[in-house]
């Protein structure tokens, strides 16, 4: 009933049939790096898509917030409590991959730094009295509400078999001779199938994917947005992980991954490309449009955070005089940079928005 896994490194995967993907999908990903590389600062620019990949990671758990929630939040909106609680799950993604950025400075991924990672992420939401930071020491299983144990979709091992099989994973994860890619696409699965923690372990299996590739230098920062595809394809992705389990299907789970990564390079890469060509086109306007010597200061403000007030520039970008504020957000409104997404009433300041960065890390037009 309780399933074993596998011992890694998993033997019988046809190498001759993953070649063409791992080609590929390295010459893909290889691609993407480089638009990091040309990036001055990817940490501002990328900061929508780090936000989005935090927003569909929590989705495939059933969160409901969106990107536009998460700013309107940060500027003060009020939500109902469910989705309240949303935010914050999805903030705490956000923190702990913040966090194991800054740790990987410091020691190699390990076992105590995903405990440290997990601590963080259930920090006040679903799941923080469930033991966050430790790794389980009961018997799970899972499965609809109201099943019982005989009827589960899947029982993860024991307690007994978890701990020889984690010692196991982290072993593996420090293999150097392995194809980078196949070895992420199994401890992900793996880490899935030993399901180490009472809660979140989803997230946290989809947390390791940018981290692993930052710390095999595969990226020049941890910025690999895999849970749109994995969102967008979600049935095929539970129905490959459960084939492992159910029939020993590893080959299928690894190709699928590879194509994963294909497709979402390719995307992550155009919209890379996009918000890149972005920056430089308003970089280039603002001086023009504002004639403020803020003008650079004011650029990385919109990109960090596409929802702005007043308020928040005269913070952002250190202007210490709110006119001056109005009047740089109403020209850029003007020039069409930004568009009035609330106006202001009584207390509350107008919020603005910074539409076509918005359309770009949402691959949408709800603002045209």
């Amino acid at each position: 009933m309780y399933f074993i896994p596998d011992k890694l490194p998993i033997s019988g995967l046809d190498w001759q049939a993953l070649a063409p993907l791992i080609g590929r999908a390295n010459a893909k990903l290889s691609n993407y790096n480089g638009i990091l590389h040309n990036m001055v600062n990817p940490k501002i620019l990328l900061s929508p898509l780090t936000k989005q990949e935090a927003v569909l990671s929590s989705k495939i758990e059933g969160t409901r917030a969106s990107l536009s929630d998460i700013y309107q939040k940060d500027l003060g909106e009020k939500y109902d409590q469910e989705k309240e609680n949303d935010i914050e799950e999805i903030n705490n993604y956000r923190n702990a991959l913040a966090f194991a950025t800054e740790d990987l400075t410091k020691r190699p991924i390990c076992l105590n730094m995903l405990r440290d990672i997990h601590f963080r992420l259930l920090a006040g939401v679903r799941g923080h009295n469930k033991k966050r930071g430790e790794f389980r020491t009961t018997d799970v299983f899972i499965g609809a509400a109201g099943d019982t144990i005989e009827n589960a979709k899947y029982v993860p091992p024991q307690y007994v078999d978890m701990l020889p099989a984690l010692d196991n994973f982290e072993k593996y994860m420090h293999k150097e001779d392995e194809e980078i890619l196949v070895q992420l696409a199994i401890l992900h699965a793996q880490f899935e199938i030993i399901h180490p923690f009472n809660d979140g372990n989803g997230r946290m299996g989809r947390i390791l994917i940018p981290l692993y590739l930052y710390s095999k230098n595969y990226l020049r920062s941890p910025v690999f947005y895999l849970s749109e595809y994995l969102e967008n394809n979600r049935g095929e992705y539970y129905n490959r992980l459960n084939k492992i389990s159910a029939e020993g299907d590893w080959q299928s789970w690894v190709e699928f991954f590879l194509k994963a990564v294909i497709i979402q390079s390719e995307t992550n890469t155009q919209r890379a490309k996009k918000i890149l060509e972005l920056y430089d086109f308003v970089k280039e306007k603002i001086p023009s449009i504002t004639h403020s010597y803020h003008s650079t200061a004011i650029c990385d403000a919109l990109f960090e955070s596409p929802f702005i007030t007043t308020t928040k520039l005269l913070n952002e970008v250190k202007i210490n005089n709110k006119a001056t504020c109005n009047n740089i957000l109403s020209k850029l409104v003007d020039a069409d940079i930004l568009k009035v997404h609330k106006k202001g009433a009584g207390q509350r300041p107008t919020t603005y928005v910074f539409a076509n960065l918005l359309n770009i890390a949402t691959n949408t037009f709800f603002y045209e």
